[in-house]
């Protein structure tokens, strides 16, 4: 049984699906991951332990998109398994406009030119013939914040269904 196998069968969306399904959680999560350049990336080891990472994200052509420098640990992790999570950073903790946001899924090798042609028209990167560039297929987007000083508010898009709203006190 593959790395991946707990993933099988799991729907998937890519970030254009998820911005008409849910266009007002989609603008506050785009919103929330520009407040910052850096964010942090969950990938898996081969032994399936956790690796945390910094990493740039970038919303194009109805798209979430990894890109990294070649041969780096997470860009490993994300070519034997390519189950991931990405975390807006948080900034300094003063100020979490937006709230905190996540995004689930699988982030899968570009090796297209056209594509990747398309990708660095947009976007600079050191060497556009050495990096590695990945789109993902989401499986589940959650926003946390604080309401009224005195709720938590989860909410959690997963594809194929609506937001879930859960507040605890």
């Amino acid at each position: 049984m593959s790395g991946t196998a707990g993933t099988i069968g799991r729907m998937t969306s890519n970030w254009a699906a998820f911005t008409t399904a849910e266009p007002d959680l989609a603008k506050l999560v785009e919103e929330r991951f520009g407040h910052h350049v850096h964010h942090v990336l969950a990938t898996l080891r081969r032994d399936g332990s956790p690796r945390t990472s910094g990493l740039e994200v970038r919303f194009l052509n109805g798209e979430l998109w990894l890109g990294m420098m070649p041969d780096s640990l997470k860009a490993r992790d994300l070519m034997r398994d390519p189950r991931f999570a990405v975390q807006a950073n948080p900034g300094d903790g003063t100020s979490m406009a937006g709230g905190d946001v996540r995004i689930s899924g699988r982030a899968l090798l570009v090796e297209d030119p056209a594509a990747i042609a398309r990708y660095t028209d947009r976007v600079q990167v050191p060497d556009p013939n050495s990096f590695h560039l990945f789109r993902t297929e989401l499986t589940e987007v959650t926003r946390t914040y604080v309401e009224d000083e005195k709720y938590l508010v989860v909410q959690v898009w997963n594809p194929g269904g609506p937001v879930r709203t859960m507040k605890r006190t």
